[in-house]
């Protein structure tokens, strides 16, 4: 299983699953799109507007912007 987080530093939401998935004891990757303008490209293209919906974590294929830990959890379970 493959865990992205699209996310910025500065971003609250983003800090919070930085935490949670770490507490979850669960390996993802943080993907800064502020300061890495590949990344910022990889997240548009995940959206039809084209606009950097960050956080943004992506489980495998499933994309959930700004779930609840909850819903992060059953899609983990899910997708195992």
């Amino acid at each position: 299983m493959t865990i992205k987080v699209y996310g910025a530093d500065r971003c609250h939401k983003t800090q919070h699953y930085l935490r949670f998935l770490k507490e979850q004891n669960e390996e993802f990757q943080f993907l800064d799109v502020e300061k890495n303008e590949e990344f910022a490209t990889k997240l548009r293209s995940l959206y039809s507007n084209g606009k950097l919906n960050f956080p943004t974590i992506t489980i495998n294929t499933k994309k959930l912007r700004n779930p609840s830990d909850e819903k992060i959890l059953r899609w983990i379970d899910k997708l195992k």
